[in-house]
């Protein structure tokens, strides 16, 4: 039998928790850490998700993708596309299924990567505003890759910050969207080879934390997800 690629995140079939960053990482601090999760890219996905980086391994309940039973990202997912916020989960343990959850985005034309690769905590935990950014995502190798893909949205300042910081000329900080805004996301490839003008007219939405130490009720959440993807044809 032929053994699926464990580094393509454009194939559908390919396990969940399975990848290996390609571009060039830094090693020169034993605190630098790598994001475990690498990009899910469905070759027709229309819509990327970009987070920032995970909390700690002690706190995840799978590997994959928001992976903290109490963040209600899949959560949201499962009560605005399937009316039932359980629809991940397994069972009645406190986990939620990532090959469910990656077949659903394959199915849906959903990314997802994030825009942190490397990064250091200063105070040891998943907190954005103590996170150092070491290496970002490099665009250039991301885009080519879901070619159909119109508009971004992240979950959180610090993705937002990163983003934007990757424009040419990146907006003043008053100036980014804030939560349920968006803006034009005029990327310039960066690699002078690697230009695909299909992918460069983008828009970045940034949409409510799901983490709940963000001070939002979970129903004005999924209210906000749903008419985002309503308005950006998901539902």
């Amino acid at each position: 039998m032929t053994k699926t690629s464990l580094n393509n995140p454009t194939h559908p079939q390919k396990a969940a928790n399975d990848f290996v960053w390609t571009q060039k990482l830094k090693t020169d601090s034993a605190n630098i850490e790598t994001h475990p999760f690498g990009p899910v890219l469905p070759p027709d996905a229309t819509v990327m998700m970009m987070g920032s980086f995970p909390p700690t391994a002690d706190k995840w309940a799978m590997r994959f993708h928001y992976p903290n039973f109490q963040n209600d990202m899949w959560r949201i997912y499962g009560r605005v596309f399937f009316d039932d916020a359980d629809y991940f989960r397994v069972g009645e343990e406190k986990r939620f299924d990532p090959e469910r959850i990656r077949a659903f985005m394959f199915e849906r034309g959903i990314a997802s990567c994030p825009t942190v690769v490397q990064a250091i905590r200063e105070t040891g935990n998943a907190s954005d505003k103590d996170l150092t950014v070491v290496t970002t995502v490099d665009l250039d190798t991301i885009l080519p890759q879901v070619p159909k893909v119109q508009a971004l949205f992240t979950t959180g300042g610090k993705a937002t910050e990163v983003l934007l910081n990757l424009l040419a000329e990146p907006p003043a900080k008053s100036k980014h969207p804030k939560t349920n805004q968006s803006m034009d996301y005029p990327y310039k490839w960066q690699d002078k080879d690697n230009k695909k003008a299909d992918v460069n007219s983008l828009t970045l939405y940034r949409l409510p934390s799901t983490s709940r130490a963000y001070p939002l009720a979970l129903d004005k959440k999924v209210s906000a997800y749903k008419d985002f993807f309503k308005k950006i044809g998901k539902l």
